[in-house]
């Protein structure tokens, strides 16, 4: 496939919906694991798991032209994207915001306790599953799409999305501050701290856990 704007439209729409899928199968094994519901969006506004969506377009341009011949060979690739992959995120949630939301450390194959070795089983199925199966149905359901109407739409998803990912980074970024005890010195940290307190917070992400 060319990267033509077309291109950047699917992979738009890949981000969306692979947020989505991303936010119901984290929300299945949460209740499976624990016997309840609770939050797993990445974002404020929208079920949305953007560590998913990001995950699947990463993929997608990385192996999409690769032709493997056997599924092993994706399978171990998936694993190792995957594992560096969450060890990326966990460094920049750490390190930018100041928090973290998951932690591998009680696993005798943790890496760093962000990532495990474990986990990397689960990545290196889930690439398959994504490469061979579930990509090829949205890529299809995409393509499909009225050109002139979707377009349109793209364009209010990006917009909406560019929205739902700054406001989340933003009160997530002011809440790490409030644990700090840094006072609000703007009108925008002042909006921030009555619309997103900390009880909001908590609530949107109940694994989120503050580092000092």
């Amino acid at each position: 496939m060319k990267k033509t704007p077309y291109h950047f439209h699917k992979m738009v729409w890949l981000f969306f919906i692979a947020s989505i899928l991303g936010f119901v199968f984290e929300s299945i094994y949460c209740f499976i694991l624990h016997g309840y519901i609770e939050s797993r969006s990445g974002l404020i506004y929208g079920p949305f798991s953007q560590i998913y969506g990001f995950a699947a377009v990463i993929v997608i341009l990385l192996l999409q032209r690769t032709n493997f011949k056997n599924k092993w060979s994706l399978f171990f690739i998936s694993a190792f994207i995957g594992c560096l992959y969450e060890l990326i995120c966990s460094l920049i949630q750490e390190y930018a915001f100041g928090f973290i939301s998951w932690d591998y450390s009680y696993s005798m194959l943790d890496i760093l306790g962000r990532t495990s070795l474990a986990y990397s089983f689960f990545w290196g199925i889930l690439g398959v599953v994504f490469i061979k199966y579930i990509y090829p149905f949205i890529s299809k359901r995409i393509e499909n799409f009225p050109m002139k109407m979707s377009t349109l739409v793209t364009w209010i998803v990006i917009l909406f999305m560019t929205f739902d990912l700054s406001i989340s980074a933003a009160a997530v970024f002011r809440a790490n501050q409030r644990y700090d005890g840094i006072p609000p010195t703007n009108s925008i940290q002042t909006f921030l701290d009555r619309s997103y307190p900390d009880s909001f917070i908590h609530q949107v992400y109940p694994n989120m856990v503050h580092v000092s």
